[in-house]
């Protein structure tokens, strides 16, 4: 194998590592997001299940205090929209990294099967 196929194959291998990396990242950035997901939909069943009369206390640190159940609830469903929109984005993220690693696969194998049908057709012509 000549010198400019390999080094070819060498950077179009490390692109496939980096695509690799980052589709993994994304996986654990959903992951997250899920866990989060789970937690405030968690959070949001309790607070419908609060009748005007249940206080709602905030951790600030090591202090509970008081808070306006009204604002918590909104506070709870701003929290689970915006992790829906960012679940989106990150499938979104997956799909095109998932993509773009695909690209790079079938790239990586094109310069090994050309060689080899070089090399039969040589062997063919002799």
């Amino acid at each position: 194998m000549d010198d400019a196929l390999q080094a070819q194959l060498q950077q179009r291998s490390q692109e496939f590592q980096k695509l690799q990396a980052d589709l993994s990242a994304a996986v654990e950035a959903r992951q997250r997001l899920d866990a989060q997901l789970s937690e405030n939909e968690l959070v949001k069943k309790e607070f419908d299940q609060l009748t005007s009369d249940n206080t709602v206390y905030k951790l600030i640190g090591p202090v509970l205090v008081k808070q306006d159940q009204a604002e918590a609830k909104s506070n709870v469903n701003t929290r689970l929209d915006f992790i829906q929109s960012e679940i989106k984005r990150v499938e979104g993220q997956l799909k095109d990294i998932g993509a773009k690693a695909e690209k790079k696969k079938a790239e990586a194998s094109l310069p090994i099967h050309h060689k080899h049908e070089l090399v039969m057709i040589t062997r063919c012509a002799i």
